[in-house]
């Protein structure tokens, strides 16, 4: 071990004084782990059967051919306007990267995905934080307002992460009409495939009609692969290929890509649980609304608890009765897990109302 007297390393001040990303806390044996956004139920034995024949011994293909193939017929557009990663925030880290540079600008919403702030950092830019409106849901009037000459790339995430709330498609087109065709548009969907209203932007239809846009998408919630780490995007070649000039070589494994391939060819059965958490979703959000809570309506796999001051003690309580959420400084995530969860999950809320009220006035108005 070297002394506390012993010269060290010159790191790069903005990184040492940038908080690395916290996984999930995990949950005690008697508990329900609903901090990270899992899908709760146990894969597919076609997946396991095809992550099996996976050769571990060998490379993988490094440009993930076939699962590019399948994507780009889905979606029509050119193999080379797909790019696979290992999960969407590694592209996402890829993207800001190859667009932003010190003195740059890359502006997001706050709350949403933790992670930004640290991938911008790391690329050496300046993240442009603007606040969500009182309902949580992005503020997309206030963010095209702070694109400046220095901004490089903005952020959109849909449904937003942690606060469970849906960019309308009506919003977006609005915003891309505001935004100057040089600056990168991300659009995170990490979560689409939970989303129900219909009034939401859906990416996948916007394919071509803007030249400055990247619509990611991911495998490891809705399809249940996150132990695998991977995700794609769609965009225009030469913004992907800057993505895999900035990526690291040979990070997509061949069981990952094994396994997607498998998610699609038995995407239906995988749609069916996402229809079930979905159904079980919003029985819990309207039983939170009986209790008194007025957390925004999610459209995630996951409700946001707008706690406030009281967030310490509120995820002490459903720590309790066996919830294990995601603290965020000012709000408690929980994912929509297993069945058994729920009622765990509304007694705690239960017991929140009739000891912690003040923790109910943070929330949104319906």
């Amino acid at each position: 071990m070297t002394s506390p007297d012993s010269p060290r390393v010159v790191l790069r001040p903005e990184i040492l004084s940038t908080a690395p990303y916290r996984q999930g806390k995990p949950a005690p044996a008697d508990a329900f782990k609903l901090s990270s956004n899992e899908n709760p139920f146990s894969p597919i034995p076609e997946v396991l059967a095809a992550i099996a024949g996976a050769s571990i011994n060998r490379y993988p293909d490094a440009a993930a051919r076939v699962l590019s193939e399948r994507l780009a017929s889905r979606f029509g557009v050119a193999t080379e306007e797909i790019h696979v990663g290992s999960g969407s925030v590694s592209i996402l880290a890829a993207l800001i990267q190859a667009a932003a540079a010190p003195g740059d600008e890359v502006v997001f919403a706050w709350r949403s995905f933790e992670a930004y702030p640290g991938l911008v950092t790391v690329a050496g830019a300046t993240g442009v934080m603007v606040p969500n409106r009182p309902d949580h849901s992005h503020d997309l009037e206030a963010m095209a307002a702070a694109v400046t000459d220095r901004t490089r790339v903005v952020i959109v995430c849909t449904p937003n992460n942690p606060t469970s709330t849906i960019v309308t498609a009506d919003e977006f087109e609005k915003f891309m009409a505001a935004v100057p065709p040089t600056v990168l548009v991300l659009l995170d969907e990490a979560y689409a495939e939970f989303v129900t209203d219909p009034d939401a932007v859906d990416g996948t239809t916007l394919i071509g009609r803007y030249p400055n846009l990247v619509v990611l998408r991911t495998f490891s919630k809705a399809y249940g692969l996150a132990g695998l780490r991977i995700g794609y995007a769609i965009g225009p070649e030469y913004i992907l290929d800057a993505v895999r000039a900035t990526s690291i070589p040979l990070s997509v494994t061949e069981p990952a890509q094994r396994g997607a391939m498998a998610a699609l060819d038995n995407e239906a059965t995988l749609l069916e649980r996402v229809a079930e958490l979905v159904d079980r979703r919003d029985d819990l959000w309207e039983r939170l609304r009986s209790l008194g809570w007025s957390a925004p309506q999610p459209q995630g796999n996951f409700i946001w608890f707008a706690t406030g001051e009281e967030t310490e003690a509120v995820y002490d309580v459903f720590l309790d009765h066996g919830i294990v959420g995601r603290m965020l400084g000012d709000g408690i995530r929980v994912s929509v897990g297993e069945a058994e969860s729920v009622d765990k999950l509304v007694s705690a809320a239960a017991e929140v109302v009739e000891k912690l009220p003040r923790a109910l006035s943070n929330t949104a108005l319906d």
